[in-house]
């Protein structure tokens, strides 16, 4: 038998120092649901109080006491139904900001007296004593007593009737507690039986080692209140063919969008699931975890496995968390999702792993057919909203390696950026000032073309052309959009900007500005968020000269132009879409 690491027991000197303890007979999940309970405790008791727990949970308290009165509290308003059978004694040192009483906080006070409703004192009655009746009154039926505790010799003998899940589930109760530390094994070895009697010490039973029966339930109803209100049930869905326990208290059944069958929000933690149902084979369940990931419900950061016929994606932001578990079998990929909001992990992991274990395939597979076909958008795959960058530009190759000049706007308080949708590329040089980022790509890239820079000064009213993804990506390649050049200084004199007559869109900056030659001669710029508000079709690039110092600091050599003539519009489009690319700056 593998024994658990023994759990040290809390000297004399430890016990001494958390004498001063609190009855904990509620915790809530939020801030507002903890203050409403702690009011509402507050008209029937005294010294109620409520404290942060971290993670996202509140405790509403009584006290502070001594050990030996709060477990006198305890013990009395369980017995009068004043609070819940679960509660518990409370340590000082896990407890955090104060939130009830309004502006208190006692959390180091010393130990209070118990209150009246506890120990009342005692009263006299001056009422003169009357003879007794010769009838006798009916005697009134005793309540019914609390079920008798265990003795430690039977505690042993019902221990031993306990499963290996049985123990191992009150192992992860004792860990979720605070008091267990080792392996979760089943085994009840010297530090599961210390853990043991540190949770049945902290809880006001005799300590012994061994939990009874009651307190087995006890421990376990403990570490089951964080599921409270989620109303997990099981749902049976007939048209996917999955049969799992739900939150059904914040999620209900919304509409079928093959593959997924959506259960959408309806409680107040912000929680949905998807379960995932359709016919197919490995190719079928590799091109689903491609997709699944290009949602906006599961974000970018978090672990990622896949094997032959399964996967599980983890993503992770500020705001949720997104877990989803599918396999292959028989032809029918089946799974689900789960989508959390970030900072409530505890309850969660819980509620995950109570999807896992309760996940049944049913027969049948989600109709290909349903779904609602008058809300299809691109941005839309099965319903799902795709994940969008928070902004797109455009930019070009300079270099044979897959560098890449784009305007500094599109790498502005970027989490990640990437061109052409998913090659990461980090930051070599970024210029505010003159409007201008270099990128190198993190993994090698093979353009089809390279920019060639015109390093002399244009003709006036020469012709130009931009190319850019003027719609932030909503076309697939690059398209030209046709000016002239109508100076070759900014409009305060700037040496190193040229303007230009043409209409350009918001996407297009970044792009690279030709000359007639096909040559590259500028970049377009982003329009200054606090500049004057110009004509439609002003535009500004900054010129070759300019990103070629930028380059050249940042250790890239540009290289010359080499054309001269006209170049045909055909050539000209084949280079522009060759060397520009889509710069997207992600959150």
């Amino acid at each position: 038998m593998i024994l658990s690491a023994p759990m040290v027991l809390p000297s004399a000197t430890q016990a001494q120092s958390e004498e001063v303890v609190w009855v904990q007979i509620e915790a809530q999940p939020s801030l507002a649901a903890a203050t409403d309970r702690a009011r509402a405790y507050a008209t029937l008791l005294e010294d109620v109080n409520g404290f942060s727990l971290g993670g996202g949970w509140y405790a509403i308290t009584v006290g502070p006491y001594t050990r030996a009165d709060a477990q006198q509290v305890l013990r009395t308003y369980v017995r009068e139904g004043l609070v819940p059978g679960d509660s518990f004694i409370q340590f000082s040192r896990r407890l955090e900001q104060q939130f009830w009483p309004i502006g208190a906080n006692i959390l180091n006070r010393g130990a209070i007296a118990l209150p009246e409703t506890v120990t009342p004192a005692p009263q006299v009655d001056d009422t003169p004593v009357q003879p007794a009746p010769t009838e006798v009154a009916p005697v009134a039926e005793a309540p019914t007593p609390e079920p008798a505790d265990e003795t430690p010799s039977e505690a042993r003998r019902s221990e031993r009737t306990l499963t290996g899940e049985d123990r191992r589930a009150l192992q992860i109760a004792l860990q979720w507690a605070g008091f267990y530390n080792a392996a979760i094994d089943g085994a009840f070895g010297r530090g599961t039986r210390n853990s043991m009697a540190a949770w049945q010490e902290a809880n006001g039973y005799e300590v012994t080692g061994v939990l009874t029966t009651l307190q087995r339930a006890a421990l376990l109803k403990q570490y089951n209140a964080v599921l409270d209100g989620l109303g997990l049930q099981l749902v049976r869905d007939e048209a996917a063919g999955i049969e799992m326990i739900l939150p059904t208290a914040e999620v209900g059944f919304v509409k079928y969008e093959p593959p997924f069958a959506q259960y959408n929000t309806t409680g107040d933690i912000g929680a949905r699931v998807l379960l995932i149902s359709q016919a197919g084979d490995q190719d079928t369940l590799f091109g689903l975890y491609d997709i699944m990931q290009t949602l906006e419900i599961v974000p970018l950061d978090g672990p990622r496995q896949r094997n032959n016929t399964s996967f599980e994606l983890i993503g992770e932001n500020g705001k949720i968390i997104s877990q989803t578990q599918v396999s292959l079998e028989g032809g029918q990929i089946k799974g689900f999702t789960l989508i959390w909001p970030a900072g409530d992990e505890e309850r969660r992991r819980r509620v995950i792993a109570e999807m896992s274990k309760s996940f049944t395939r049913l027969p049948g597979v989600l109709d290909a057919a349903a779904g609602d076909t008058e809300t299809q958008s691109i941005d839309l795959v099965a319903g799902l909203q795709i994940r969008r960058p928070k902004i797109a530009r455009s930019g070009f190759f300079i270099d044979r390696s897959g560098v890449v000049a784009t305007t500094a706007e599109a790498v502005n308080s970027c989490d990640r950026v990437t061109v052409d949708g998913d090659t990461e590329v980090e930051v070599l040089a970024a210029d505010a000032g003159k409007g201008i980022a270099i990128l190198r790509p993190r993994s090698p890239l093979a353009p089809l073309d390279v920019a060639r820079f015109a390093l002399g000064t244009p003709r006036l009213q020469s012709e130009v052309s931009v190319a850019g993804f003027s719609y932030e990506g909503v076309l697939s390649a690059a398209t030209l959009t046709f000016g002239t050049l109508a100076d070759v200084r900014g409009l305060q004199g700037e040496e190193e900007v040229n303007r230009l007559a043409l209409s350009a869109q918001p996407g297009d900056a970044g792009g690279p500005v030709f000359d007639a030659s096909g040559n590259v001669m500028g970049m377009l710029l982003s329009p200054r968020a606090d500049g004057p508000q110009l004509p439609r079709d002003v535009s500004f690039a900054l010129d070759s000269a300019t990103i070629a110092d930028v380059a050249t600091q940042a250790g890239i050599t540009l290289a010359a132009a080499d054309s001269t003539g006209t170049i045909a519009p055909r050539d000209l489009t084949r280079a522009a879409q060759g060397m520009t690319v889509l710069v997207s700056c992600w959150e």
